[in-house]
């Protein structure tokens, strides 16, 4: 069993804190801010220990930087194309949804992750004044 460790409590409580599925470089630069003595590699060290430890989770991202979620509890999330920034999904978890594959071909699963992807309500927002401060540049 890993010791307690002041860093540990930080970062935990930073993610906690945080409450946005942060990623390891938002969350260290949270710390950092009350303490900038701590290194980035303490930080993320102290998430993946978190992690395993199953206090946090942790949500890789394809093509993006891993993300850190205070509940661990099994619930879907949706990611912002834009600006990669994770929400939870409002829905009721489907338990045992694996069951459900034809053909694992050979995996033996172990669990599985599923996040939805579209376009936030800021980007979106975003998107629609620059259109309309486009359109009326060009009156």
């Amino acid at each position: 069993m890993k010791r307690n460790t002041i860093q540990r409590s930080l970062t935990l409580d930073a993610v906690q804190k945080l409450k946005c599925h942060p990623t390891a470089e938002e969350v260290y630069d949270f710390v950092a801010s009350e303490h900038p003595t701590i290194s980035r590699g303490t930080v993320y060290r102290n998430l993946n220990q978190l992690a395993a430890n199953g206090e946090i989770r942790k949500m890789e991202i394809p093509s993006g930087a891993d993300h850190f979620d205070h509940l661990c509890h099994d619930h879907y999330h949706v990611r912002c194309l834009k600006c990669s920034r994770v929400f939870d999904v409002d829905m009721d978890y489907i338990p045992d949804l694996e069951k459900s594959i034809k053909n694992t071909h050979g995996f033996e699963l172990s669990g599985y992750d599923l996040t939805f992807k579209g376009i936030c309500p800021d980007c979106s927002m975003s998107d629609q004044t620059r259109a309309n401060t486009g359109a009326n540049s060009r009156k």
